[in-house]
């Protein structure tokens, strides 16, 4: 896993969180309209600071999204297998539809491929999250036979693709 890289994309930058995130990221996961499609039940601050502000490295890497130098959303990636895994990612209600969910998406891919040379990433937002499934396809993920609530998603780098997107 990586150690604490901070990835750029166009619109957005992932930086690391850490123990000093706890009071935003316990702010955003207490909110229901920031939990909504995050399985729907507002977080406690013990719950934020267990799961989110990177006591599970390495086996799951979480970031802050942010836009203009400003957070504005959490992302997180873990491997499942030996050249792939999983992404989840949620923005502030006032950032989406800003095209910063699929940039994001984009220079995660370019991460977890490129350098790190995963060949599959999988997402599965809720079937009734219309924004985030276009966001997770403009950025290049497909959709995949599944069941329950939640659609899978697949990315996956063509054969030979030395794991950096065009």
């Amino acid at each position: 896993m990586a150690d604490r890289v901070v990835l750029d994309g166009v619109l957005t930058r992932l930086v690391p969180t850490t123990e000093g995130d706890v009071d935003l990221l316990a702010q955003w996961f207490a909110s229901l309209d920031f939990v909504e499609h995050w399985g729907g039940v507002p977080l406690s601050r013990a719950e934020v600071a267990e799961k989110y502000v990177g006591r599970r490295r390495p086996r799951v890497e979480s970031f802050l999204v942010l836009a203009e130098g400003a957070p504005v959303g959490y992302a997180q990636y873990w491997r499942a297998g030996v050249a792939g895994g999983g992404i989840d990612m949620v923005l502030a209600p006032e950032a989406r539809g800003r095209g910063l969910g699929p940039d994001a998406a984009r220079v995660l891919l370019a991460h977890l491929g490129g350098d790190l040379g995963w060949r599959r990433m999988t997402v599965d937002p809720a079937r009734g999250n219309l924004r985030a499934v276009r966001a997770w396809e403009k950025a290049g993920f497909r959709q995949v036979p599944s069941a329950g609530e939640n659609l899978l998603m697949e990315y996956r780098f063509p054969e030979g693709h030395l794991g950096r997107l065009g």
